[in-house]
């Protein structure tokens, strides 16, 4: 199968790029921005794996990416990317910053969804994966709100893909982690992650290679599983 993986170069996308690409039978395409040397790295280490730079902020460089789509006849999508996230308090966050951010972080997804939906209704067969965060099921961060409205509304547009497309043996789930020690929250205080495992059910937080079992898990799953949102949160609201 081929399957492409955005933001696949570092923290749980590149957990998740590692996890595929152990089947050889698999052609693994990730996307990569800034992590040049990540992705040197992992097309050096798997012989399956193919990296493609993308600025989602750029509209030439989001086109060649969907041209890539249609000429490998993907597969399998997982969209994990996210290029920007703003961490401020909602009332300081001006209208600007919403629709800068939504451009950035959805829109994209919605372009490369969409382009991978076209591909997968011709092959009579499909699967989109999309990362959310348990932070729209638990209670959300301070700060966060910007990130929490955008994954709400990605979940929308996945449960919608799920019912347009089941008839077209395409399937749309989710999967949402709760923290994760990546890039995305490097600046969290040392006291605030060590008072998360205090609290954690399991002492333990949950880790990038867990998260890669369940997309791993969903990207061999039976396409009777369709318009699921998969929580790993060890049934706790720590996030």
């Amino acid at each position: 199968m081929n399957i492409l993986v955005t933001g696949g170069a570092s923290g749980l996308g590149k957990a998740i790029t590692l996890k595929l690409a152990s089947n050889p039978n698999d052609c693994i395409y990730f996307t990569y921005f800034k992590s040049t040397s990540e992705s040197a790295e992992l097309e050096k280490r798997y012989s399956n794996v193919k990296g493609i730079y993308v600025d989602f902020n750029n509209s030439e460089s989001l086109d060649n990416l969907l041209n890539i789509i249609e000429e490998v006849k993907l597969d399998i999508l997982i969209n994990n990317a996210l290029p920007i996230n703003n961490i401020c308090h909602f009332h300081k966050i001006s209208t600007t910053d919403f629709l800068s951010s939504f451009q950035s972080n959805v829109l994209p997804v919605i372009k490369i969804s969409q382009k991978a939906i076209l591909v997968f209704r011709k092959a009579k067969f499909g699967k989109v994966i999309t990362i959310l965060s348990s932070a729209i099921i638990n209670k959300p961060p301070i700060g966060w709100s910007e990130y929490v409205a955008e994954k709400n509304y990605l979940l929308s547009i996945s449960k919608s893909m799920a019912t347009e497309n089941a008839n077209f043996n395409i399937t749309s789930n989710c999967v949402s982690p709760s923290f994760m020690q990546t890039n995305l929250n490097a600046e969290i205080d040392e006291r605030v992650v060590e008072d998360m495992i205090a609290k954690h059910p399991l002492k333990n937080i949950l880790t990038t290679d867990e998260t890669a079992e369940t997309v791993a898990f969903l990207v061999s799953a039976s396409q009777q599983i369709n318009g699921t949102n998969i929580i790993i949160n060890s049934g706790s609201d720590i996030t």
